[in-house]
């Protein structure tokens, strides 16, 4: 199902506080930061030929974040990047001179993290970030996760250091329970969704995303007319389509959000014009899509540079893991995770649908640029949905 953005702030400039979190001199200081950080490398945009041919359109480029700094998302990006953002935030401010990021590792900062705790809430990925982001700067993490959360990547975040928290329900449960904690305890909670009062951190966050939009730019041929980003509560979304809209201006690429069908908070948002909280039912296997209500921020950034809003099935996201693992032609194998794969496969369905197709004006002409959010952060599920391991699909990819 698509709908098109209908909001009366539609196309309507950015927020400045949304331009300058989102805008190009920002985006220069997380890749500033990014060379601090220990196995950082761009990761690669993969260009998929074949299947572009198969769905008649000109070019399909992926960003690849399953490769990223070591934990396999471009949840790696945010979180992290917040939590040092704050230590050196609250460093300045005990030790009253600027500090930044040659002093990472300094005795000085050191000591004021010591003394930090950084919480939040998630569904694997962004916990791993924050508390990799808190064990390179030597403070603590409190990571909350919900029922619905495997062993597996519980474990995985785990081996950082954090204190891992079960809570029963779901990622919004977790959300709540971990502000309410956070405030009990005076920790800092790095969320990457907001609510009322509660912004620049989730921003941090955001910001931190912008560095694989600034690559993918460089790494291709020609800029994309057209963009598909999953979401969950909305920050991906938000931040790829904010800085690309503040980087291109009126020629900026027509901007599809994909939502699971089974937990579509941004589509019903866009299509009540205002955030909802949708009922939970069944769980998605798109696990780290699994949100309810949407980022105020993330929406408030959507409702005016996204140009469209679709859902997408179970069998869609397992069918493009599949895919995406079994090439067409001679294009290259990608892992993919559960949600990984999401935005690739809205542009399947788009292409598939001429009334879709139509509507987001896709032709022969048309250059997508998706983003694989994922690798195989929890290597069991994607054997049992691919049918082989994520190591035989690189290397049978390699061959």
């Amino acid at each position: 199902m698509l709908i098109l953005n209908s909001n009366p702030d539609y196309r309507s400039p950015l927020e400045p506080d949304d331009a300058d979190m989102l805008g190009l001199t920002a985006a220069e200081g997380v890749e500033l930061h990014l060379r601090f950080r220990d196995h950082h490398a761009e990761t690669p945009l993969i260009s998929l030929p074949a299947l572009a041919a198969q769905t008649g359109i000109a070019a399909i480029h992926l960003k690849d974040e399953g490769k990223r700094l070591g934990l396999g998302s471009f949840k790696a990006l945010g979180g992290a990047y917040a939590v040092v953002r704050l230590v050196l935030e609250e460093a300045q401010r005990r030790l009253r001179r600027p500090v930044d990021m040659a002093e990472l590792r300094s005795p000085d900062v050191r000591r004021v993290a010591e003394t930090m705790t950084f919480a939040c809430a998630t569904d694997g990925n962004h916990g791993r970030s924050v508390a990799q982001g808190a064990s390179l700067v030597g403070a603590r993490a409190a990571i909350f996760v919900h029922a619905g959360v495997s062993d597996e990547r519980v474990a995985a975040i785990a081996r950082f250091g954090a204190e891992m928290i079960r809570v029963a329900g779901s990622y919004d449960d977790s959300v709540k329970e971990a502000a309410r904690v956070a405030r009990a305890r005076d920790w800092t909670i790095v969320s990457d969704t907001s609510w009322p009062g509660y912004e620049r951190i989730p921003g941090l966050v955001m910001q931190g995303y912008t560095a694989l939009v600034r690559e993918a730019l460089r790494q291709m041929p020609a800029p994309p007319t057209h963009v598909f980003i999953q979401s969950g509560v909305g920050g991906i979304a938000a931040a790829v389509a904010g800085h690309l809209a503040i980087a291109f201006g009126d020629r900026r690429p027509v901007f599809t959000v994909v939502d699971p069908a089974r937990a579509a908070c941004l589509f019903e948002t866009a299509r009540a014009g205002h955030p909802v909280a949708v009922p939970h039912g069944e769980p998605t296997v798109m696990a780290m899509l699994e949100c309810y209500q949407p980022s105020l921020v993330a929406w408030r950034i959507l409702s005016r540079v996204a140009d469209a809003f679709m859902t997408v099935d179970e069998d869609d996201a397992m069918a493009v893991m599949r895919r995406l693992a079994n090439p067409v032609g001679g294009d290259p194998a990608v892992v993919a995770g559960e949600s990984g794969g999401v935005g690739l496969a809205g542009l399947l369905k788009a292409v598939a649908d001429p009334e879709m197709r139509s509507a987001l004006s896709i032709n022969e002409e048309s250059r997508i640029f998706l983003v694989n959010t994922e690798g195989a952060t929890d290597p069991c599920k994607y054997q049992e949905i691919v049918g082989r391991s994520p190591d035989e699909v690189t290397s049978r990819g390699a061959e």
